[in-house]
């Protein structure tokens, strides 16, 4: 799922903007529950994935975004949308997908030039799979569990995977394909 900021304008104009939204996730997950793979709050727009249980995204995401808007726009004196449009949403279809759009998200930050690798930014998930540090709102064992053991260190070497590499799956393990070892036996 992604968010936009209306114009492409900024979501987040402080670090405290950046923990609201944190802080109004985990208010609506309790509210509507939801399991939260991934995310990453860049500066005009967001990125979550997420698995819905009996709430559809639909009131999710307006529950949110309301939430974030009213105090965006309190704080910062504003009036009118902060969101452009509805969020984009895409069906999951597949747990290669569901790593791979992991991945995108987590390399969103480096692809936008902000920083030279996912662990230096503070506003994803990346370090909940990288690191295995707790991040409450997380859940990566389900993703993790594709990779051989230790998994956070396959992670880290999947997302430094080009492309052009060819990956197969191998005793519902991640691996790569020219070897037939786990992805961090290459590098």
């Amino acid at each position: 799922m992604t968010s936009r900021g209306i114009r492409r304008s900024s979501l987040f104009l402080a670090d405290q903007d950046y923990k609201m939204y944190l802080s109004l996730l985990e208010e609506t997950m309790m509210k509507h529950p939801f399991i939260l793979y991934s995310y990453c709050l860049m500066t005009n727009h967001i990125h979550l994935q997420l698995e819905t249980i009996d709430t559809p995204l639909s009131p999710i995401m307006k529950h949110l975004n309301t939430k974030y808007a009213k105090y965006f726009n309190k704080k910062y004196d504003y009036s009118g949308h902060v969101f452009d449009k509805r969020y984009g949403a895409e069906l999951l279809n597949s747990l290669e997908y569901e790593i791979d759009v992991s991945k995108y998200i987590h390399l969103n930050p480096v692809a936008a030039g902000i920083v030279s690798a996912p662990e230096d930014y503070p506003w994803s998930s990346y370090r909940a799979y990288a690191f295995a540090e707790t991040i409450p709102l997380i859940d990566p064992n389900r993703l993790l569990s594709s990779f051989p053991d230790p998994p956070s260190l396959h992670y880290q070497q999947y997302m430094k995977a080009l492309p052009t590499d060819r990956l197969i799956w191998k005793n519902n393990k991640l691996y790569l394909a020219s070897l037939e070892e786990p992805i961090c036996g290459r590098r």
